[in-house]
């Protein structure tokens, strides 16, 4: 059965490179399709000998142009037996300024950068609203982008992904999250000697961080209120959710928390963890002496 990536987001937010890696990794890449003509493409894929069941194809604001719905024409494909999913490639806007101001080049919709950027926000919106994933890029090398991908590309089944992630307020809050819970308020590992070369992944600090009975409570009504609401959000045709964790550095007590919650969620949802800063931190302690 084939099945389509869609590949859209901001421009200057990595679309070219996710569908050079994406490339790499097998897929049969195209880089904007117009939307009425994907129908007549995926036809073509499944006529081939062999047919080509693995296809991403590049879609970008620039479609506006023609005056057609892209959310229809994927709509469409369902009657083909052909099964997709949309990963939105965003961006912070000061960084695409940046991107843009140090490439010169224009944006596609306007030599005015700053204003072409929000026109763009306007009319993806619906796009990243039906996204099955949602990838900030902002601070990712392109050897991170391709991981991210390929952490995405191996959920199996489901249509609603539950995204858990860590993350260090130090480097900032992750644009793609729905829902930020800070775990600045409970005690820091990092200033016991024996836990601070460690992670939230290590025994030791995980018993550290949860024998606060805040902690406990927190996690419970977490777990609790995503029981309820999940249900909520798939009769929205809500597709993802990502619930981040954050502390000083991303190391310790969010990766600890995140962790706990995986651990509680995995088994009644399609659900997948990553820590954003955890490498980093772990960098960081060791140029400092720790």
């Amino acid at each position: 059965m084939m099945h389509l990536l869609v590949i859209t987001g901001m421009s200057g937010a990595g679309k070219s490179q996710a569908l050079k890696r994406l490339e790499d990794m097998g897929y049969f890449c195209v880089d904007n399709l117009p939307c009425e003509m994907l129908n007549g493409f995926a036809l073509l894929c499944q006529r081939a000998q062999p047919p080509v069941e693995q296809v991403a194809v590049g879609i970008d604001s620039r479609e506006s142009i023609f005056g057609h719905s892209v959310l229809e024409a994927l709509d469409k494909l369902s009657g083909l037996g052909v099964s997709y999913q949309i990963i939105f490639l965003d961006c912070r806007n000061a960084i695409l300024e940046r991107r843009y101001n140090e490439t010169r080049r224009p944006h596609p919709l306007g030599a005015d950068i700053r204003a072409g950027i929000e026109a763009e926000r306007n009319l993806l919106s619906g796009l990243r609203d039906r996204a099955d994933h949602i990838i900030d890029t902002s601070y990712l090398r392109p050897m991170e982008l391709r991981q991210m991908l390929e952490q995405v590309l191996h959920l199996q089944g489901g249509v609603f992904s539950l995204e858990i992630m860590s993350f260090g307020y130090k480097r900032g809050v992750p644009f793609e999250a729905d829902i930020v819970l800070d775990m600045r308020f409970s005690s820091n590992p990092y200033y016991e000697p024996a836990l601070k070369p460690l992670s939230g992944q290590d025994e030791a600090v995980r018993a550290f961080v949860l024998q606060d009975e805040n902690v406990r409570l927190l996690l419970d009504q977490v777990e609790e209120n995503l029981r309820r609401l999940i249900p909520q959000f798939v009769q929205q045709d809500k597709r993802r959710l990502m619930v981040a964790f954050g502390c000083t550095g991303g190391r310790h007590r969010s990766v600890c928390a995140a962790e706990e919650l995986y651990r509680r969620m995995k088994g009644s949802f399609q659900t997948t963890i990553v820590h954003r800063d955890i490498a980093k931190e772990a960098a960081d302690i060791r140029e400092r002496g720790g």
